[in-house]
This record gives C-alpha cells, structure tokens and sequence, in this order.
C-alpha cells in the first residue's frame, strides 16, 4: 500500500518499463499549467512553464519577454495598453 502522499493525486502516477520487462509505478511532480495573458487569455509565447526548482535556476532573460509587461500581456494587448497611455497622457 502507498504511503499517505503518494495517495493523493498531487504527484503524477508514471508507469516505467524496468530492465527486467515489468512495470514500475513512478510519482512524479505535475508541471504547472501555461502561463496566459490578464487581460484576453491568450497563452504567453515565450515563457516556460517549467517547476518553480527548474524557473529558479532559469536565467532572468529565459523567463519571459523583455518588453513592457512581459509574462503578464501578450503582444497585442500590451500594444493596445500603451497606445491607450499614450492617448490618455495629452
């Protein structure tokens, strides 16, 4: 029987082939769901979704777009965000 962790479906289940042909039970830890835009909900190009362990050892540039908002909007909102700053601001 499972120890009480591994009972819970907070870890993945993988079912690995062995040398010997049988298959093992493997748990393994869930990857974190896409990251997507606050404002339309587009999915983010250009940002991992990776485990926090693997992000922290990430470099800064590979996270997410250097741009204004980058990993918060998609391309087009944050067109239409600052154009919307740019009106606002005469």
């Amino acid at each position: 029987m499972p120890r009480g962790m591994l009972k819970s479906r907070r870890l993945r289940r993988v079912f690995v082939k062995a040398p010997g042909g049988n298959t093992k039970l493997q748990y393994k830890e869930r990857k974190p769901s896409k990251a997507v835009c606050a404002h339309c909900k587009k999915v983010l190009a250009g940002v991992p979704y990776a485990t926090s362990a693997e992000m922290r050892n990430m470099p800064k540039t590979a996270k997410r777009p250097q741009r204004p908002y980058g990993g918060v909007l998609c391309s087009t909102c944050m067109r239409k965000v600052l154009q919307e700053k740019a009106r606002s601001e005469k």
